[in-house]
């Protein structure tokens, strides 16, 4: 049978999601667990792979991961939970399981993918919340041109050829996706990008938030979003930003597979954001 489970993580513990010989991975975690709970030894059976909606960066956390995987042992869906939750580290979770139908893949199958970048500005950065959101230093009383950043968001809505803003190392076969919508929040000295898409590229988000930030400090207009888009340069663009403010948020599926929505409730981020 296959089942799917809905995911947390802090990813600021870990070697990004996939698994890397002799490195500590959400994915290495997740089914070492799996094999555990199920008895793969003394069954018998072959461990556990699971694949995934989004394989996140080191450092990059998760607040709505969708993995699935193929097992011949039955359970109910919440002995799924409870169970997977004993052997995993506190800095990941389990927060739903159900059984899916064979065609059902967490990655192919996903038709949309929300990820959250929440940024920290000010003359100095926090201890709180070291890891789990990005920093900026600012003068005091310096601030962000909002508008200038939403300007600028407006260009990247839709199709286009995000090569500017793509990892050297990203496996994707076209530079080519779709954003549909890209929400700025500003909450001094609180910011946050919350970007809609079809897919991303290796290293998009962070690349995007970067040139943001420069476009926000008045280093580069608005309308310099457009030409880097057109440029399709990566050497042009805002280095990478940090991987410690940026969320999987959501991935979304096809109503047919009826997969829950994450579990949002236990999040530190201010809620208006969901």
């Amino acid at each position: 049978m296959r089942i799917a489970l809905g995911l947390q993580y802090d990813g600021g513990r870990y070697s990004g999601w996939q698994f890397q010989p002799n490195q500590i991975t959400v994915q290495g975690e997740l089914e070492i667990a799996l094999a555990q709970f199920i008895g793969a030894d003394k069954l018998g059976i072959d461990p556990v792979r699971v694949i995934t909606a989004g394989r996140t960066d080191a450092g990059v956390h998760a607040l709505g991961q969708v993995v699935h995987f193929d097992t011949p042992v039955e359970r109910e869906p919440y002995s799924w939970v409870r169970g997977v939750n004993c052997y995993l580290p506190p800095s990941v979770v389990v927060n739903w399981a159900q059984s899916v139908p064979a065609q059902f893949s967490a990655r192919s199958s996903a038709c949309e993918r929300t990820y959250l970048y929440a940024l920290y500005a000010g003359p100095s950065r926090s201890p709180m919340c070291d890891g789990t959101a990005g920093y900026l230093m600012l003068p005091p009383k310096k601030w962000f041109d909002v508008e200038a950043i939403k300007q600028a968001a407006q260009y990247l809505i839709g199709e286009h050829d995000f090569t500017s803003f793509r990892s050297s190392e990203c496996q994707s076969k076209t530079p080519v996706k779709t954003i549909y919508s890209i929400d700025i929040f500003a909450d001094e000295p609180w910011l946050y990008f919350k970007i809609r898409g079809n897919a991303f590229l290796h290293h998009m988000v962070r690349n995007l938030v970067g040139s943001f930030l420069h476009i926000g400090v008045g280093r580069q207009p608005a309308q310099w979003m457009q030409s880097l888009l057109l440029a399709k340069n990566r050497s042009l663009a805002a280095p990478t930003f940090s991987p410690a403010g940026l969320y999987l948020l959501k991935v979304a599926y096809p109503e047919h597979f009826n997969i829950p929505q994450p579990y949002l409730a236990n999040s530190w981020l201010p809620k208006y954001l969901f």
